[in-house]
C-alpha cells in the first residue's frame, strides 16, 4: 500500500513539473517578436549550415553557407528558395509548406497550450503537432525554455531536422530582408 501511495505522489509531482515547464516555455515564447540564429539542418543524412532570421508572423530569411549559397526567404505569403547552383528560383505558397506552421507563433502557442509536451532526457521539452501536410516536433531547452529546433516529416515521409544555436531574440532587423528576390 505504501508503494502505491509513493508512486501516486511521484506521478502527481511529475505532472505538476511538466505543467510548470510547459507554462514557462509558452510564456517565454510569447515574448519573442523575432529570432536570429545559426543552424545545422540535416536532410537525408546530409548536413547544411547557415544563419536565419525569423520575424513573426511568418517571415524568414536564411542564408546557407555551402558551395551554392542557397537563400530561403518568405514575406509571409510566399516562400522563395534561390540556389546559385544553376541560378534557379523555386517559389511556393507558404501555406502549402510546413514552414508556415513554424513561422506562425500564435498557432504554435495555441497548439502547445492544447498538447501534452514530452520531457526528453531531462534536457529537452518537445511538442508534436500534426496537420494535413505532415508532422512537426518542436524542441525547447528544458532549463532556459528557449526554442532549440524542430523536426519535420512531410507527407512523403521526408525527414528534416533543424538544430538552432547562438540564438538572439528581439533584435533590430531590416524588414527589407524579407522582400522576395526578383524571379526574372
Amino acid at each position: 500500500m505504501i508503494k502505491i501511495i509513493i508512486i501516486f505522489f511521484i506521478l502527481i509531482f511529475a505532472n505538476i513539473s511538466n505543467a510548470s515547464t510547459k507554462k514557462n516555455i509558452i510564456n517565454s515564447f510569447k515574448k519573442i517578436n523575432n529570432l536570429s540564429f545559426n543552424f545545422i539542418q540535416t536532410i537525408d543524412g546530409k548536413d547544411e549550415k547557415g544563419d536565419c532570421i525569423i520575424n513573426y508572423p511568418k517571415k524568414i530569411y536564411c542564408s546557407y553557407k555551402f558551395k551554392y549559397k542557397k537563400v530561403l526567404v518568405s514575406n509571409g505569403k510566399s516562400l522563395v528558395i534561390k540556389s546559385n547552383k544553376n541560378n534557379q528560383y523555386y517559389r511556393y505558397k507558404l501555406k502549402s509548406t510546413l514552414l508556415n506552421i513554424i513561422l506562425d507563433k500564435d498557432y504554435l502557442i495555441s497548439k502547445m497550450q492544447n498538447t501534452e509536451g514530452n520531457l526528453i532526457n531531462e534536457k529537452y521539452y518537445n511538442f508534436k503537432i500534426k496537420n494535413e501536410l505532415g508532422e512537426i516536433n518542436i524542441y525547447f531547452d528544458n532549463n532556459n525554455y528557449t526554442l532549440i529546433g524542430w523536426q519535420v516529416e512531410d507527407l512523403y515521409q521526408n525527414l528534416t531536422v533543424t538544430f538552432i544555436y547562438n540564438i538572439k531574440t528581439n533584435q533590430k532587423i531590416d524588414n527589407n530582408l524579407f522582400k522576395l528576390p526578383e524571379l526574372f
